[in-house]
């Protein structure tokens, strides 16, 4: 891989890397950690599509695929609503998970409390961790609360409206100044921590919902055992929830960024899009969702064989935690229905990702700079002389690794600082280009050039 004048090129890679151009962003690296539990510092999130996940889409066929994620380095699980769904106004043929007819039952379609309460004791028996997804804006039309306590939704002339400007004719708003609703919510919330021993919740539209309900809820919840709340927002940045009640949100900005770099854009201005999180607070970075994947592109219209590789690196060794949606693990290239059945064709994957991500997992769990937030190291970005490539460093204590990646699909030069001094080896634990990688590769420094989507993750 190498050609005979790299080192002359990049003999002081270490000093150029350490010194200069760097910039330093994120929280301190001393910060006692936050409120999120210590078991967030090296997690990796898996969403289940549960109801295209398998033919069936129940309970039971999932519970059998637990130890391949496991295997693949997954440890915690968020479950996209397994609530019943109601049947008025519905959208489509099954209708959105969203659209909630029970917060405390589950969808007959998934099958039973019973199966719920199996697979989730099996899955903590195994080490996951399970985070639930939360509707807390709206309800479905059929849900009793809108018959019993019709003042627990938003009415506009005398009727109960759907949430304004939202396009979401299925469901019910929820008027938060009702205090009775907002106990009832945090009461349905508890039932599934205290029965089940969810350990988490992911809030769905969560900016729609105020934000002293939120910090109430979670202050009320957190007698029961500490709980990890993200929160979905699509704008990128609510400090405000994330300063009362939230430990993650959504890095939108920076996933729709890593597109347009993909599509041919410098990724120089990956780093404007790294969230300023509150102090313990830590973004979700991801290559795909369930809402993008059904409505703007599926993976592989985001991304390319070519590219995907390097894009799950950064995802993985990036200031936060990283997330696999369901199908990922095989590159499904496909936009999954969102109301109707569309189960994944797992024979059908333009490529099986599941040995990089368990790789990568192991990384991420081995190396304490790469736990997320005030758990690991402060991001410092590294100018290597051209806007392509896109470099950081990051040190927890005495561990300390440098990620290098040339986000192009062309052959780029490395070109280091004038003033560099001499330099040393490093290991390189992960490398990878044109679509392939390699897990502890014999290469000690970086290639003058870096060909299209090469990547390096060493350890100093």
């Amino acid at each position: 891989m190498f050609k005979k004048n790299s080192y002359l090129a990049v003999v002081a890679l270490l000093m150029a890397l350490m010194l200069a151009g760097c910039a330093k962003t994120g929280t301190k690296e001393d910060t006692v950690p936050g409120r999120a539990p210590a078991w967030t510092k090296d997690a990796v999130i898996y969403e289940v599509n549960l109801r295209q996940y398998s033919a069936s889409g129940s309970f039971g066929d999932f519970e059998e695929h637990l130890g391949e994620l496991k295997d693949m380095g997954i440890n915690t699980l968020w479950f996209m609503p397994i609530f019943p769904i109601s049947k008025t106004n519905r959208s489509g043929t099954l209708g959105s998970y969203y659209s909630v007819d029970d917060y405390c039952n589950v969808n007959p379609e998934f099958g039973t409390l019973a199966d719920f309460e199996k697979l989730a004791k099996h899955a903590h028996e195994m080490g996951f961790k399970i985070v639930l997804d939360w509707v807390a804006n709206h309800t479905g039309w059929d849900n009793a609360w809108l018959k019993d306590h019709p003042d627990w939704y938003t009415q506009k002339d005398g009727k109960v409206i759907s949430p304004e400007g939202m396009g979401w004719p299925d469901v019910a708003d929820l008027n938060y100044d009702n205090k009775e609703m907002r106990k009832a919510m945090t009461e349905a919330m508890a039932f599934w921590v205290k029965e089940y021993d969810i350990d988490g919740f992911r809030c769905d539209y969560a900016p729609g919902v105020p934000a002293d309900f939120w910090k109430e809820a979670r202050e009320e919840l957190e007698k029961i055992k500490p709980l990890f709340f993200l929160e979905e927002d699509l704008g990128g940045q609510n400090a405000k929830l994330l300063e009362e009640a939230f430990d993650c949100n959504y890095a939108a900005k920076f996933y729709e960024t890593l597109v347009s770099v993909s599509h041919g854009k410098t990724p120089d201005k990956l780093k404007l899009y790294m969230q300023k999180m509150p102090e313990g607070d830590f973004a979700m970075f991801y290559l795909d969702n369930h809402d993008v994947n059904s409505y703007d592109r599926s993976l592989l219209e985001a991304f390319s064989t070519e590219n995907l590789p390097a894009m799950w690196s950064l995802v993985f060794t990036i200031s936060g935690m990283p997330m696999v949606y369901s199908g990922n693990e095989i590159g499904y290239d496909h936009r999954l229905a969102f109301m109707e059945k569309d189960p994944i064709r797992w024979t059908e994957g333009t490529a099986d990702y599941r040995p990089l991500i368990k790789a990568l997992s192991e990384i991420k769990k081995a190396h304490p700079a790469l736990f997320a937030g005030e758990y690991g190291g402060a991001t410092e970005y590294i100018d290597l002389g051209n806007k392509n490539i896109f470099a950081f460093r990051r040190q927890k204590d005495k561990d300390s690794v440098v990620c290098v990646f040339n986000l192009s699909s062309k052959a780029q030069d490395v070109v280091t600082p004038d003033e560099a001094g001499a330099g040393g080896d490093m290991k390189t634990l992960l490398s990878g280009k044109g679509g392939s990688w390699t897990e502890n590769p014999q290469e000690t420094k970086l290639p003058a050039s870096l060909d299209a989507w090469e990547f390096y993750i060493f350890t100093e």
